[in-house]
């Protein structure tokens, strides 16, 4: 999801909800602790260099059960990051911390944010000798196609 589908969803919603994509929700009472552009340069195993930007969201929640994030809110913070840090209109990556902090996409199904899960991936599987899958073939077990001294095998 886009910036500025985030702040669309936004304004047309009255709650704030996320919840992982296995529908665990993110305690009401979250704060969003950062917002910012996070740019990686890096090489991949192929050797070639690559960069990846996008917008960070960090949740967080601790012990303040009362606290809650409305939307303007939310809409007032961007708005702040918009003009002192020149937000892009890119992607958004959410860092959120279960049992380690883990980084993911965001979707929304009319109702709450989705935390999609992100993967790994090789990015030059065309440099990188990574096997192709080989097709399974089923083999034929029935005694009459393949019996000793048939030169089957």
């Amino acid at each position: 999801m886009k910036l500025s589908e985030f702040k669309q969803t936004i304004s047309s919603i009255e709650e704030l909800n996320f919840q992982l994509e296995n529908k665990e929700p993110i305690p009401k009472h979250f704060h969003i602790t950062e917002i910012g552009t996070v740019l990686k340069t890096f090489i991949d195993c192929g050797g070639t260099i690559r960069e990846e930007k996008v917008i960070n969201f960090q949740l967080w929640h601790k012990d303040d059960f009362d606290h809650r994030l409305s939307t303007q809110k939310v809409a007032d913070i961007i708005s702040i990051a918009e003009k002192e840090l020149f937000l892009e209109d890119i992607d958004i990556e959410v860092e959120y911390q279960k049992s380690t902090i883990g980084k993911y996409g965001l979707e929304f199904n009319g109702n709450s944010f989705i935390l999609k899960s992100k993967n790994t991936a090789c990015l030059a599987e065309d440099r990188c000798e990574i096997p192709s899958k080989k097709e399974k073939l089923e083999l034929n077990k029935s005694q009459n196609n393949c019996s000793p001294g048939s030169s089957c095998c």
